[in-house]
């Protein structure tokens, strides 16, 4: 067995995110009557993209993202609505919505199966990541969930590995492999603490050159033939 711990994202590395996000967005639009068209959805998603860039660079706190994305939403509008409800009725259904990538589910099982260790490590909001996660096929495979509101730092910032290392002492550059999506957060965050990792990249996407990728795959199943 080559890397014993396994590390891995939540959001489009596991779980279908878009489809959650869209169905927590309609749910919203229907709880206080917000029109849901394709040109409210593309206003939400580009103020969304915005301020969670401006979370990764560390410019903003996850909170101010979760409620001036509805703030800046209903602006845009010129809608009077209540931003605090609507996030929170957006989180409640985004926690509600686990819908598991291809083969995600049975990567892990085999994963699991084979000896290795699996967690989540994710700056996703930790409400919404635990009732996922609690929901989920991937309950009872999951060793651990690592949410960078309980650590104290996000990645890619050193700090947030620190603490993952503190929790799992066993850990180390050769037998942990951090696997993800995202170029500025798993990527650059598994270079950042000197972790192995591997790009999950199912659209194929063109490779960074400033970035040290250990792996590549576009189909989860092809884990199976590196760990």
């Amino acid at each position: 067995m080559k890397f014993s711990y396994l590390l891995f994202d939540a959001d489009d590395t596991l779980f279908d995110f878009p489809k959650a996000a869209a169905r927590a967005f309609s749910a919203m639009c229907r709880s206080n009557g917000v029109p849901d068209t394709l040109d409210t959805r593309a206003l939400y998603h580009r103020i969304n993209q915005e301020l969670w860039a401006a979370f990764d660079r560390g410019e903003v706190s996850k909170d101010y993202v979760t409620l001036e994305r509805f703030v800046r939403f209903f602006q845009a509008l010129k809608l009077p609505r209540d931003p605090d409800k609507c996030n929170r009725d957006y989180l409640t259904a985004l926690g509600a919505g686990v819908y598991p990538l291809p083969h995600a589910e049975a990567v892990c099982r085999e994963l699991v199966r084979r000896g290795h260790k699996l967690y989540i490590v994710t700056n996703a909001v930790a409400s919404v990541q635990r009732s996922r996660l609690q929901g989920s096929v991937f309950a009872d495979l999951i060793t651990d969930a690592f949410i960078s509101e309980d650590a104290g730092a996000s990645k890619p910032d050193p700090a947030y590995y620190a603490y993952v290392r503190s929790r799992i002492p066993g850990l180390t550059p050769e037998n942990g492999l951090v696997i993800g999506d995202s170029l500025s957060t798993d990527i650059q965050g598994a270079n950042n603490a000197g972790l192995p990792c591997c790009w999950y990249n199912p659209a194929g996407k063109a490779r960074p050159e400033d970035l040290r990728i250990d792996y590549e795959i576009r189909d989860l199943r092809e884990l199976l033939d590196i760990v």
